[in-house]
């Protein structure tokens, strides 16, 4: 039989693509509900889940590269 390595379990993979997804998701609606609490027009609100959607995805960049750098130790 084989050895599994440390970074096999699909469990913890799909807990991880999990919460990149609730994190981007999280970023999302912080910015929608910045967007309606500050400006509460329709440009505003737009402007601030885009906002959380860039700040989503940076944040998931940046956690992916943390893995990454961990796993490769």
């Amino acid at each position: 039989m084989t050895k599994k390595s440390k970074g096999d379990d699909p469990l913890k993979a799909l807990a991880f693509v999990g919460a990149l997804g609730i994190d981007v998701a999280v970023c999302i609606l912080i910015g929608y509900w910045l967007g309606a609490r500050f400006g509460g027009t329709p440009g505003w609100i737009i402007a601030g889940v885009l906002t959380g959607l860039v700040v989503g995805i940076v944040s998931v960049v940046f956690i992916v590269r943390k893995v990454l750098e961990d796993s490769n130790e």
